[in-house]
């Protein structure tokens, strides 16, 4: 029962990870309308500029975001800015084509730079450590913490949204940005803010993944994957259903991995494909006619 009980509550931990991934997707989307293939692939870049800085100055992993944060947000401004606002519009497939082609060569650029080796950040200690909850029960601090940090920014994102001119502007530009432009309100400059903090949140996903695991350079699709579906379970419109989704697609990866090591990542595509049949729209979307 213990082992179960532990293979639940890492499934839990590991749909933290999986919400920060998704949360910038979820933003990039409801403000832009815009499904960015090249996501999964910013997170990994976002990783290997981690790796890049920490192993020759020897930092501290969680300090570096202090760097990589900023920096990821600065270029999804400029990028949305002087790229993807010339791809908006009503059909889909130019910002499709342009994020596919930034993927590639996002792709192509770190295996130049870092070879397809896989690489992590090292935490130490941290990254075995442990807490125990009693008898055989205990939880990675790691995970735990990637988990925390998940709440703080979907809590943060919700009170921007609610509370703040720049979520009121967000809502206007998404439900109707002409309207929203006749109203005074800069469109391309609400875009860029949009995606500027989808990066961010992109860079903390892709910092924590690093630390989690070890990733290679061919590693953004399956992130995109995973990012997408915790996106469709939770619902299109829902920040926290972005929580919901992720942690159902970890709970199922989990669960599958411990009957049958072949059938953890087939089990959460399973979780995923059932949620649609159920739910086609999610479990808590407010997204309509997107």
């Amino acid at each position: 029962m213990s082992e179960w009980l532990n293979t639940l509550l890492q499934g839990i931990l590991l749909g933290g990870l999986y919400s920060l991934l998704a949360t910038g997707l979820a933003l990039s989307f409801g403000v832009m309308r815009m499904v960015n293939i090249a996501h999964g692939d910013f997170a990994i870049l976002a990783a290997y500029g981690a790796i890049a800085v920490v192993e020759p100055l020897g930092l501290n992993p969680f300090l570096v975001l202090l760097l990589i944060v900023p920096l990821m947000a600065a270029f999804g401004y400029g990028l949305q800015r002087l790229v993807l606002n010339r791809t908006l519009g009503q059909d889909i497939l130019p910002p499709l084509l342009v994020t596919f082609g930034l993927s590639i060569i996002i792709q192509n650029l770190l295996l130049v730079t870092f070879s397809a080796d896989t690489r992590s950040l090292g935490v130490g200690p941290l990254g075995i450590a442990s807490v125990a909850l009693g008898g055989d029960v205990a939880v990675g601090v790691l995970p735990l913490i990637t988990m925390l940090v998940a709440l703080v920014v979907l809590s943060g994102l919700q009170w921007v949204f609610s509370e703040t001119p720049l979520g009121r502007a967000f809502r206007a530009a998404s439900d109707d940005s002409e309207a929203a432009q006749l109203m005074g309100i800069n469109n391309r400059h609400i875009y860029g803010l949009a995606m500027a903090i989808a990066m961010a949140l992109v860079a903390v996903a892709g910092v924590f993944l690093a630390m989690r695991a070890n990733i290679s350079p061919a590693d953004g699709p399956a992130r995109l994957l995973y990012a997408f579906e915790a996106v469709i379970i939770g619902g299109l419109g829902s920040l926290w259903g972005t929580l919901a989704g992720g942690i159902i697609l970890g709970v199922a990866q989990s669960i599958g991995l411990k009957a049958d090591p072949g059938w953890g990542i087939l089990a959460g595509h399973l979780a995923f494909l059932a949620v649609l049949v159920v739910r086609p729209n999610g479990l808590f979307a407010r997204t309509r006619d997107r």
